[in-house]
C-alpha cells in the first residue's frame, strides 16, 4: 500500500492564524486534547464526516490480496489438468507387440509395392526408407537394412497425443524389443516412425520401431529371437 497518498499529521498544531476564543470569565479557554488537522470542521448544523482513508485502503488491499490468491488457485488447477491430461496421454491404453507375426504380405516374397499399415513384426526390408509410401518386403535370410521389431497400437477411438507423446510411446516400444544373438553381427540402430496429425486423422494409430543397418542391405538374418 502506497502511504504516500494519506497527507501526513503535522508535528504540532498551527496556532498562528487561529482565533482567540474566550470564556465566561473573559479568560482564554484551553485548547483541546487533540485536533484532526486531516479535514476542515463541519459548519454549524452539518454532522462530522466519517475518516474514511485508512479503511478504505484496508479494503482496497483485502480485495487485491483475495484476488491474487484466486488467480494463483486457478493457475495451480490449470496446470495440474494440463499434466494430468499429458500424463494420461503418455499412458494412453493400447497393444504392444514385440513377437514376430505371420508375414504382412502374401508369399512368395520379395513382394513390392507394401503399405506401412499392413507392415507386421517380423517383416524385413530391402532398400529401406522409413518415410515412403510403400516398401520393398523380403525374407529376412536374403539381404535387407531393416527389420520391424515392435509395434504399438493405439485403440481406434484414441484422440491424438500429440508429437511429444507418440514420440515417447515410439521410444517405449524399441526399448522394449527383444533381439536374438543374430543382432550381434550387425552394427545396427533403432529407427521410430509414428503418426503425424494427419495421418492420425485418417486413422493411422501405430507407432513403429525398426533396426536399420547404415550399410544398406547387409542384414541377411531375423535379428528377433
Amino acid at each position: 500500500m502506497n502511504h504516500q497518498d494519506i497527507p501526513p499529521k503535522p508535528a504540532s498544531p498551527p496556532t498562528g492564524g487561529m482565533p482567540r476564543v474566550h470564556g465566561a470569565g473573559g479568560g482564554p479557554v484551553p485548547a483541546p486534547a487533540s485536533v484532526t488537522w486531516s479535514q476542515p470542521l463541519p459548519e454549524p448544523g452539518q454532522s462530522r464526516p466519517a475518516h474514511k482513508g485508512p479503511a478504505l485502503w484496508k479494503a482496497l488491499f483485502a480485495v487485491v490480496i483475495v484476488a491474487v490468491v484466486a488467480g494463483l488457485a486457478w493457475l495451480a488447477v490449470w496446470l495440474g489438468s494440463g499434466a494430468g491430461q499429458d500424463t494420461a496421454r503418455a499412458q494412453a491404453p493400447g497393444v504392444l507387440q514385440i513377437s514376430a507375426t505371420p508375414a504382412a504380405t502374401p508369399l512368395p516374397l520379395p513382394r513390392d509395392g507394401v503399405a506401412p499399415a499392413q507392415y507386421a513384426v517380423g517383416d524385413c526390408f530391402k532398400d529401406f526408407d522409413p518415410e515412403a509410401l510403400t516398401s520393398s518386403l523380403v525374407a529376412c535370410d536374403s539381404g535387407h537394412s531393416a527389420q520391424l521389431v515392435a509395434v504399438f497400437h493405439y485403440p481406434e477411438d484414441a484422440a491424438y497425443p500429440g508429437a511429444d507423446a507418440l514420440q515417447a510411446k515410439a521410444l517405449e516400444a524399441c526399448q522394449a524389443a527383444k533381439l536374438g544373438p543374430a543382432a550381434n553381427q550387425f552394427q545396427l540402430n533403432f529407427q521410430r516412425s509414428f503418426p503425424s496429425s494427419t495421418s492420425w486423422a485418417s486413422g493411422d494409430r501405430r507407432v513403429d520401431c525398426y533396426v536399420t543397418a547404415d550399410g544398406g542391405n547387409v542384414i541377411n538374418a531375423s535379428v528377433l529371437p
